[in-house]
Formats: C-alpha cells, sequence, structure tokens
C-alpha cells in the first residue's frame, strides 16, 4: 500500500520535471497522509498541476466518508471494481512525490522505512481522480494513488508499493482517449527496484500530523 510519501523537492523542480504549469508555490512536505491535499498531474489539452484530496470519493457517492477508505487502489483489479472503474477508464493522474515510507516489521514493532529513487528527482505514482459533487454543490477533486507488487527492494518491507509511472509511460497514462486496457495495465508494473533505494527513519513519521524535516532523518544505529 501507500500511506505516507514526500514532496520536498523545490516547485521549480517539480513543475519542470513534469513539464507542467502550477498555481501558486509550493511548500517541502516531508509526511504527507491520507486526507490531505495533494499535487496532482493531469492533461487535457495541456498538462497542469492541481491539488486533489487524498482518498477517492467517487462520483456516485452518498456519503464521503468513503474516501477514508479509498486512499489506494490496485492495479489489478482497476477495471472490475466499481468505485474506480469510471476513473481508470478516463480519469487518470499523476501525484508528484520523490519519495514514500513503508513500515517494516521487527518483532513486536514496525520500523519507519524511506523509499526513493536513487537519482532523488521527483516522480509521479499512477493515480485516478473524481469529481464529487457536495450536498452545497461545491465540487471536490479527490484521488487514489495505484499499487502494485513489491519489487525486491520493498519486498521485505511490504508486499505491496505505489506504481512509479516511468517517464516514458507517462503520456500515456494521462491520455484520457487511451483507451487499451492492456496498454494501460502494462503501466502498472513494479518499479525497477535497482534504480532505488531505502533507508530507516526515526519514528518521528509515525505521527501524521507531524511534518517537518526530522520525518527523513536516519534512524539511530
Amino acid at each position: 500500500m501507500c500511506g505516507r510519501f514526500t514532496l520536498v523537492s523545490p516547485f521549480a523542480a517539480v513543475a519542470e520535471r513534469f513539464r507542467a504549469s502550477a498555481p501558486g508555490e509550493l511548500r517541502p512536505r516531508y509526511n504527507i497522509a491520507p486526507g490531505q491535499d495533494i499535487l496532482c498531474i493531469v492533461a487535457d489539452r495541456a498538462r497542469r498541476i492541481e491539488p486533489m484530496r487524498w482518498g477517492l470519493i467517487p462520483s456516485w457517492a452518498k456519503d464521503p466518508a468513503i474516501g477514508n477508505r479509498l486512499i489506494n487502489a490496485r492495479a489489478e483489479t482497476l477495471a472490475e471494481k466499481p468505485s474506480f472503474r469510471r476513473a481508470f477508464a478516463r480519469r487518470r493522474c499523476l501525484v508528484a512525490a520523490d519519495g514514500f515510507y513503508e513500515w517494516r516489521p521487527a518483532g513486536k514493532r514496525k520500523v519507519p522505512v524511506y523509499i526513493f529513487l536513487k537519482s532523488r528527482n521527483p516522480f509521479g505514482f499512477a493515480g485516478l481522480y473524481e469529481t464529487w459533487r457536495a450536498p452545497d454543490r461545491r465540487e471536490v477533486r479527490t484521488c487514489t494513488i495505484v499499487t502494485t507488487g513489491a519489487n525486491d527492494l520493498v519486498r521485505p518491507i511490504h508486499d505491496r508499493m505505489p506504481v512509479i509511472v516511468a517517464e516514458g509511460d507517462e503520456d500515456r497514462w494521462l491520455d484520457p482517449d487511451e483507451g487499451s486496457l492492456e496498454r494501460l495495465r502494462a503501466i502498472l508494473a513494479p518499479y525497477p527496484a535497482e534504480e532505488m533505494d531505502a533507508y530507516d527513519v526515526t519514528t518521528a513519521v509515525n505521527n501524521p500530523s507531524h511534518d517537518a524535516p526530522d520525518c527523513l532523518l536516519p534512524a539511530p544505529r
């Protein structure tokens, strides 16, 4: 799964990496948690970055609390699950990130681990998004992060990982007119382990309301 991640790269680097325009500025985020706004890249006529709430609320939902359970979507069942199949068909996005956390079992406790690309560059998780209309007619944009089986680096930590879309596949993933399930599913593979790295971090990250640089400090040996 993916329940916490980071986006600490400079705003200019994120905009350049995704070839996307974005309003406002970007502050470093060291511990992004479900229910918070995250930056998503969408494409219609051109790429753009927009904030969306993490936790997908399907357009047909009566209760927005369903979003609390839909922070992740399994790649294997996107085309079948009622909560995701419409978004998978037409509303795919990238979620801007530069690392994520998983918790490794260690006896009776769990050790937080930070996982990132060796290049330290920002990247895009595969995401799906929806627009939900609240009872007051206000539109709420929400999204979910797609997960797949873990690669060799992540597997000792967790059996699943977020899909990191290869840069060469991003245009296809974002294209709302791409309708080939075979071509889309080919994107949803584990990212190459040899291009990634990880290290144990302190328990500061365990508190989802704590968003500060010490989340990335290596755990004491």
